[in-house]
């Protein structure tokens, strides 16, 4: 196998050098009840820092208030820059970079939990809050691209370093991509072209906003796990002309759906009485009844998303950072080799913060991750593997 660059060296980012390749993906918190940074949330970013990312993403920043996929997550506003400034602060003195994620929950978002109606590319049925979800106009499409420049700029003035645009998970912008979900019959919706001029022009709105004062990612899904939906064949096509337009600095790839199938994602166990028991009735009673049906199981394996990751690593030259089974260094390097320029870490950094540090020190440490993804249900009272004690 051709032997890629060292991922524990420093490495250019757009604007940027981190210290490492190795990037603490995003992962939902759970730490912010008042969709304002906590001293649990900057902690929960400090560790992994502190245990040797090049970077933490910050998530999940939404963009405006009915972005959010329920009341307590944090939304890019005046008020809460002086606590994601304290965060930024607190990444940046343990020597990582920090990145914020920037998106709109679109149709996976909780209009009883928000108070905002939610939003799709067409009509349709939320499982979530058992509510219909009203068709985006076209005026709602251009603030919420807006928004996102909006966010991104205020993201450069409370410190960080990157921001990660959210294409996947049908998201909104990711919700537009999917055949399934967007049944439009305007410009935005048929032929790939029009599904894609959502991610086209936010991406475009957050580079005019930020020039290169930051770097800019953007997190695209490569497959929907649905029959209809979106699929690697025309995730190759979008990161093309993604890159063809130059407004981003690096892809990080992903699948699933939040809304149709949450587990395509992570792969290993389903939690499903973990999920119920999270939940407030009447919907506790319906992830009990038809939970196995919505939440599947899938086979875990390390690097699980490589196969059509390669895909699109042989269609653009734009960098690309592989998430799904990053655990071990002989992962990492395989990443290397294969030709991206970064890996991300999600479930692995629960377990275990300081995991990429104890790495360095021995290539032969293996993650004590073992995919039970009990920590998924967490996020409803603060993310963190059950497997450890509280502290």
């Amino acid at each position: 196998m051709t032997t890629g660059p060292d991922v524990l060296a420093p490495a250019t980012l757009g604007p940027i050098t981190l210290r490492n390749r190795i990037i603490k993906s995003a992962t939902f918190e759970g730490k912010t009840p008042n969709a304002l940074v906590t001293d649990e949330l900057i902690e929960f970013h400090r560790r992994p820092a502190a245990g040797g990312v090049g970077m933490s993403t910050v998530a999940y920043c939404a963009v405006a208030p009915e972005g959010r996929t329920e009341y307590g997550q944090l939304w890019m506003r005046p008020e809460a820059l002086p606590g994601l400034r304290r965060l930024t602060d607190a990444i940046h003195a343990e020597g990582a970079a920090a990145s914020a994620q920037l998106g709109h929950a679109g149709p996976v978002a909780n209009e009883k939990s928000t108070g905002f109606p939610a939003l799709a590319p067409s009509r349709s049925f939320n499982p979530l809050s058992l509510r219909m979800i009203r068709s985006a106009t076209k005026d709602d499409i251009e603030r919420i691209a807006e928004a996102h420049g909006t966010a991104a700029r205020l993201a450069v003035d409370a410190g960080f370093d990157a921001v990660e645009i959210h294409f996947g998970h049908n998201y909104f912008a990711s919700s537009f991509l999917s055949p399934k979900l967007n049944r439009r019959k305007d410009s935005y919706g048929g032929s790939l072209a029009n599904r894609a001029r959502v991610v086209l022009e936010t991406a475009r709105t957050v580079r005019e906003s930020v020039g290169g004062e930051v770097a800019i990612l953007a997190k695209l899904n490569m497959d929907d796990g649905v029959p209809g939906g979106f699929w690697v064949d025309e995730a190759i096509q979008v990161a093309q002309w993604l890159e063809a337009d130059g407004s981003l600095d690096a892809l990080e790839l992903t699948m699933g759906s939040s809304l149709l199938n949450p587990m395509y994602l992570f792969k290993g166990d389903a939690p499903v009485r973990e999920f119920a028991a999270a939940m407030p009735q009447p919907v506790r009673l319906g992830v009990q009844l038809v939970g196995k049906q919505m939440l599947h199981a899938y086979p875990y394996q390390d690097l699980f998303m490589l196969e059509q990751a390669r895909q699109i690593r042989a269609a653009v030259k734009l960098p690309l950072v592989l998430l799904g089974g990053v655990t071990d260094r002989a992962g990492m390097d395989t990443a290397m080799a294969e030709g991206f320029e970064f890996v991300a870490m999600a479930r692995a950094l629960l377990r275990e913060p300081d995991l990429v540090n104890r790495i360095a020190e021995d290539a032969r440490t293996k993650s004590l991750c073992i995919h039970c993804n009990k920590c998924m249900p967490t996020i409803f009272s603060g993310a963190r593997c059950v497997l450890v004690e509280r502290g």
